[in-house]
């Protein structure tokens, strides 16, 4: 039978004296598609829905940056060194070329990949993300750090910070996370204090003002799909318009009344136009 996100099991592979905590199912015979996840997220913050989803048409990677979930050593504090870690991770998999979907801060990340290797990535997926040095992403709104830095993230940050205040919405969130609480299989590990101040430090980086220079976006030529909610109060979403008019082949979708967490608000929509992207 095939695996599930809720009972996929936790892998590992070892690169020197690194080693990553990853998933894999789903069927072969096409690239597989690996999922770069957001801020002091682990393996179980992805929403079921959407990995199955995707699962169901080919073979999805899940993975933990160094520090982060079940993975060893330290969180890094530069998207250029998480960006170097896919690269060995894939590598050690054996894996010449692969999709990519990235998520806020993973989105980042999935950009720095296609930069830096670009035979490594044929298509890409980036979700409530935006620019190196994008608008307003120099830093986050002082309501923004009060629900994102805690030291213990809870619930109620979670759905302030991905989902719009409206009922709807944050009924979805609620949604959401009952859905993310449904693995049965081996949890991932927490992620802590340390991988919070260490990605603290890669989005300051990444969003520090370029002066609205974006030409780096220009070398990105694989089909990119990039998706948000209107009302993103993490990375505004006048960035993924930013991403799409200065990326050569990107098609951009933006949800209603939804924040960073769109995908998890509109799963079916966003699966189907996602799979549909990289499919075509």
């Amino acid at each position: 039978m095939s695996q599930i996100h809720e009972t996929a099991p936790n892998m590992s592979v070892d690169v020197g004296n690194q080693r990553y905590a990853y998933r894999r199912f789903g069927p072969g015979g096409e690239l597989p598609l690996l999922f770069l996840q957001h801020f002091r997220g682990t393996m179980d913050y992805w929403d079921p829905q959407v990995i199955n989803a995707f699962a169901a048409h080919r073979e999805v990677i899940l993975f933990d940056y160094a520090g982060v979930g079940g993975s060893s050593g330290s969180p890094s504090s530069t998207v250029a060194d998480m960006a170097q870690q896919v690269a060995e991770f894939l590598a050690a998999l054996e894996l010449t070329q692969v999709d990519l979907v990235g998520f806020s801060l993973g989105g980042f990340v999935a950009q720095q990949v296609a930069v830096d290797r670009p035979s490594l990535v044929r298509r890409l997926v980036l979700a409530g993300t935006g620019p190196r040095g994008g608008n307003g992403m120099a830093g986050y709104t002082d309501e923004v750090v009060t629900h994102a830095t805690p030291d213990v993230f809870t619930d109620d940050d979670f759905l302030f910070l991905f989902f719009s205040p409206s009922q709807s919405s944050q009924a979805a969130g609620a949604a959401f996370l009952k859905r993310r609480a449904s693995r049965t299989g081996e949890p991932d590990g927490p992620t802590g204090t340390a991988v919070r101040d260490a990605q603290l430090g890669a989005i300051a980086e990444w969003g520090a003002s370029t002066g609205g220079n974006y030409s780096y976006l220009e070398t990105i030529h694989q089909p990119t799909f990039v998706a948000n909610g209107t009302r993103d109060l993490m990375v505004p979403s006048v960035n993924s318009l930013i991403l799409s008019q200065n990326m050569p082949s990107a098609l951009l979708s933006l949800y209603p009344d939804a924040g960073h967490g769109a995908i998890f608000q509109y799963p079916e929509l966003f699966t189907d136009q996602a799979i549909r992207f990289l499919s075509s």
